[in-house]
């Protein structure tokens, strides 16, 4: 008897409607990032960083360069976060990685330097719309990758 009572719960509990699937949750309207009020204070002070970093290379002080362009990285992956990232933006990361590219490859890191310059090759090729400041610094990191293959041999 118990027997049967186990089997009958068993089948009835079977035959019974799937539960209801949990309700994911909309997802939230959202905003262009880029129009926040820290996004472009951040990409002026990711210019600046470059352009400081760029000035302390060309006067022979590639460490104090080296830790700008360490520092930056917060600020320049913050900005690149974003899910459509200004043009203004990419420009200044760019401009990040191709300096440090650059000492890499003076550094003799040619595998390194290889990799920061790819980094830009994928940006510039996927950029749309293309102009010709995109194609010319597609052709710069090319350019740059070509120079570190060569060393590489």
């Amino acid at each position: 008897m118990r027997l049967l009572s186990l089997v009958t719960a068993t089948l009835l509990t079977a035959c019974a409607p799937a539960p209801r699937p949990v309700e994911q949750p909309k997802p939230a309207v959202t905003k262009d990032a880029t129009k926040a009020d820290w996004y472009q204070p951040l990409v002026e002070q990711l210019a600046s960083m470059n352009r400081d970093a760029e000035s302390l290379l060309h006067r022979g002080k590639p460490d104090g360069a080296a830790a700008i362009i360490q520092s930056s990285q917060p600020v320049l992956n913050r900005l690149l976060s974003v899910p459509r990232p200004t043009l203004e933006a990419m420009e200044a990361a760019s401009d990040s990685d191709q300096l440090y590219g650059r000492m890499l490859l003076a550094n003799r890191h040619y595998g390194w330097a290889r990799l920061a310059f790819q980094k830009n090759v994928t940006r510039w090729k996927a950029w749309k719309p293309q102009t010709p400041e995109t194609a010319r610094r597609l052709k710069l990191a090319k350019e740059a990758i070509a120079e570190c293959d060569r060393q590489l041999k």
